[in-house]
């Protein structure tokens, strides 16, 4: 408490409830003055603490993107970093025995740092000792085992990428995990091994608490780091770990150190893993935390790797829900990183270097009810970024309150891009003149002011007459669609059938013929059926069917790559093209088989699949849809 706040709580009986503050005193005019000093100290204490956060967390935040770094001895033979001994795949013994081929032979830091920053990444997080308790650096910690000391390298190897990082204008993270397995002091071995309990025996525990901190210590002094990454914390009570004692500790070598939320909550931002969030999580600061293939370390027989396009188009939909990425990397035991990890980061570097307007210092973008796509805002809120992820001729905004006072395409100060703007505070984008880019492109649009986007806006509420009546038939098509998604289906009130044969659907000598046929051609997503996903699942225009068992969606133009789905709980029967049968294949990434956390699904159409106007794909689902949008935080086991 400061000084005031003493004086304060002295004079005054004061209890805080419910967001209201009672005070016991006779005179009303003393209640008056004590309150407003009450509420001028509760106030300034609350602004100085914000102010202080948001400051220390302003590079992090501006930052979106960061490259992970495990790098141990599990890379020897390729296993899994840790958890392959600690669930018994292999003994402990012979795991350990990697450090005798840990050899780091071609390890050039300094390229490793040029490739992390050619990609656009503005820190870097290096497991300095996993769960396996084999420190990268030269530890003088009792019993710890260093890769300088046992392994064939001989060498720290995580001071010269340090040197680099930091040479480099990048920022420096120290992953660091809480348990090791490897200590004599710590209480588990394996998932079957305990060495002792706690209660039993707590100076043993304590000499663990000593040691570990002792390994803090030395980085801390060492290596001056921007963010300490912590792992493992679910093993143990804050209480157990001395959370806070060593939060304090940290903080007496750097006071704007940036933890983690793997310290029991004594964190500063949220790290869901592996699962990009469908909803955001609530914290204002979030980084997740994803592998290009299904491993975090280097394991050559993992050919599951995303594609370039898959990682852009991740970084794209984590940037526009307002959070970082960062992005896995598992190098060899010789210190070289595989071609599929360098070919992702190159692809990276090709998009971010082009759009780095639109990625850094940007805000969460705008709701879904207003854009049927991604988005975010800059700082100041007066740029709004759209990132299309499919090559297409128009966009449109919903219940935007003012017209921008430009549009253009970031990258290509050629493309012209036509707006139109109506009484309905409708936005349409036409990009008929405009060269997309392979994976994500970026539309920008400037306002004088911060532009508003009404919740309650008046949605597009035309009949199926007038729609057919529209010679654009894309935009006819992508109007009944979204006129579906707001709640109203014209096709069936208006006599559609199932098959789309035999309608009743009335028309005049303005119908435009080519709608009629892509209704009646797509009758079944449209037959009966509503409103589809919300917000986050997937990046467009969606329709389930009656019984919720058949989920419709919309795919606008020629993709990129793949649709993604997210937070799918069901399994899929089948999935076709709507109108013309044709099945297709989909592939589901980061699906732990433990967890009930869905991965993510990805379908490939192709493109002589693709409808001209407007094409539907159907998921036949295994029952009615389950949707998973909870928050994706640590894993906590790996089986």
């Amino acid at each position: 408490m400061s000084k005031s706040q003493d004086i304060i709580a002295v004079m005054l009986s004061l209890f805080i409830f419910n967001g209201k503050i009672k005070l016991y005193m006779k005179s009303s005019l003393i209640k008056a003055v004590f309150l407003g000093l009450v509420l001028s100290a509760y106030n300034t204490n609350a602004q100085v603490q914000t102010v202080d956060n948001s400051k220390k967390m302003e590079w992090f935040k501006n930052a979106k993107l960061g490259i992970f770094i495990h790098w141990g001895i599990y890379s020897v033979n390729g296993i899994s970093e840790s958890w392959s001994f600690f669930n018994n795949y292999i003994n402990h013994e012979n795991y350990m025995k990697q450090l005798n081929g840990f050899s780091a032979s071609k390890y050039q830091p300094e390229q490793w740092v040029n490739l992390i920053k050619e990609s656009g990444a503005k820190y870097a997080v290096i497991t300095t000792k996993h769960h396996d308790g084999v420190s990268l650096w030269n530890s003088k910690a009792e019993k710890a085992i260093t890769i300088p000391g046992q392994s064939l390298a001989k060498k720290n190897v995580l001071s010269p990428f340090i040197s680099a990082l930091k040479n480099s204008g990048l920022k420096t993270g120290l992953y660091f995990s809480l348990p090791d397995w490897s200590h004599p002091y710590y209480d588990i071995n394996t998932r079957t091994k305990k060495r002792y309990e706690i209660k039993n025996d707590p100076k043993r525990w304590q000499n663990f608490i000593s040691y570990y901190q002792s390994q803090l210590n030395e980085l801390s002094s060492q290596y001056s780091p921007d963010l300490l990454w912590f792992d493992g914390d679910w093993e143990h009570t804050s209480e157990e770990w001395k959370a806070s004692q060593t939060l304090d500790l940290l903080k007496k070598y750097n006071s704007n150190i940036i933890i983690n939320s793997r310290l029991n909550n004594h964190g500063d931002y949220d790290t869901p893993e592996q699962g990009i969030p469908v909803v955001p999580p609530q914290n204002p600061y979030w980084e997740l935390c994803y592998t290009m293939n299904d491993s975090w370390g280097y394991q050559p027989y993992d050919k599951s790797y995303k594609t370039p396009n898959m990682i852009v188009r991740t970084l794209a939909d984590v940037i526009s829900m307002g959070g970082n990425l960062l992005l896995d990397i598992g190098p060899r035991s010789d210190g070289t990183i595989p071609e599929e990890q360098v070919e992702i980061l190159k692809n990276l570097g090709r998009w971010t270097s082009k759009n780095q307007h639109a990625i850094y210092e940007t805000t969460r973008g705008i709701p879904f009810e207003n854009y049927k796509g991604k988005s975010s805002l800059s700082t100041s809120k007066k740029s709004l970024f759209l990132y299309l992820e499919e090559a297409k001729n128009f966009a449109k905004i919903y219940g935007l309150e003012t017209k921008p006072a430009s549009a253009k395409i970031i990258g290509d100060p050629s493309a012209i891009i036509k707006t139109d703007y109506n009484a309905e505070k409708t936005l349409t984008l036409n990009f008929s003149n405009v060269k997309f880019d392979k994976d994500v492109t970026v539309v920008e649009l400037t306002f004088d002011t911060p532009p508003v986007f009404l919740k309650d806006f008046k949605k597009e509420n035309h009949s199926l007459a007038e729609i057919m009546g529209n010679k654009n038939t894309q935009e006819a098509a992508y109007t009944i669609a979204n006129t579906l998604y707001n709640g109203y289906n014209l096709p069936t009130s208006s006599g559609l059938t199932s098959d789309g044969l035999d309608m009743k659907i009335k028309t005049t000598p303005n119908t435009n013929q080519e709608t009629l046929q892509w209704i009646s051609k797509h009758a079944e997503a449209l037959y009966e059926t509503e409103k589809g996903l919300p917000d986050g699942h997937y990046s467009g225009i969606s329709a389930l069917s009656k019984d919720k068992q058949t989920l419709y969606l919309f795919v606008e133009g020629t993709p990129t790559g793949p649709i993604a789905l997210k937070g799918i709980k069901n399994g899929i029967a089948r999935i076709r093209v709507v109108g013309e049968g044709t099945m297709l294949s989909h592939t589901i990434y980061n699906k732990l088989y433990w967890s009930d956390r869905p991965g993510i699904i990805y379908i490939d159409i192709p493109k002589e699949k693709l409808d001209k106007q407007m094409t539907v794909i159907a998921v036949l689902l295994n029952k009615p849809i389950e949707l998973y949008r909870e928050n994706v935080g640590a894993i906590e086991n790996n089986l």
